[in-house]
């Protein structure tokens, strides 16, 4: 399993991926696009032996804050539980810290148990409930973690 800065050339996979893991809320091609070649963003992407992704997650980061969000963070059902979001997300986490960002933020919705366990044990903290968040009416929690300097003071 090689972690590694997802390219262009990895559209039609992540959009493969999006449809496999997610029911809905889903990127379009268009969207991911945006993210790989437009956006302040870094996507990371989790690529097996055979060249298969079996994850990615994309930050956003903001010109003069601290402060970077967690947009997107996909695992592939077939590859959940072996501690690849894990080391994904330490991955994230530390690319985040070299751009000296101070605090990491996402959202992730309230029936979401596995993701819930994961940013928890990863240090996350619920910070503000979000009512009817995604579009089926599910709520969601936006969690925040301290990073590099927040995490020492």
């Amino acid at each position: 399993m090689i972690l590694r800065p997802a390219e262009t050339r990895d559209l039609a996979a992540l959009y493969r991926l999006e449809q496999v893991a997610f029911s809905g809320d889903r990127f379009s091609r268009r969207q991911l696009w945006h993210l790989l070649n437009r956006a302040n963003a870094l996507t990371l992407v989790a690529e097996a032996a055979d060249g298969r992704l079996l994850g990615y997650g994309t930050l956003l980061f903001r010109h003069g804050s601290g402060r970077v969000r967690l947009y997107s963070f996909c695992v592939h059902p077939e590859a959940r539980g072996g501690g690849l979001g894990r080391r994904m997300l330490q991955w994230l986490e530390d690319a985040a810290g070299r751009r000296g960002c101070d605090w990491l933020v996402l959202e992730v919705r309230a029936d979401n148990a596995p993701a819930l366990a994961l940013y928890r044990g990863m240090g996350f903290a619920p910070s503000d409930w979000l009512g009817d968040y995604y579009e089926d009416g599910c709520a969601g929690w936006r969690m925040v973690k301290p990073l590099g300097l927040a995490q020492a003071g």
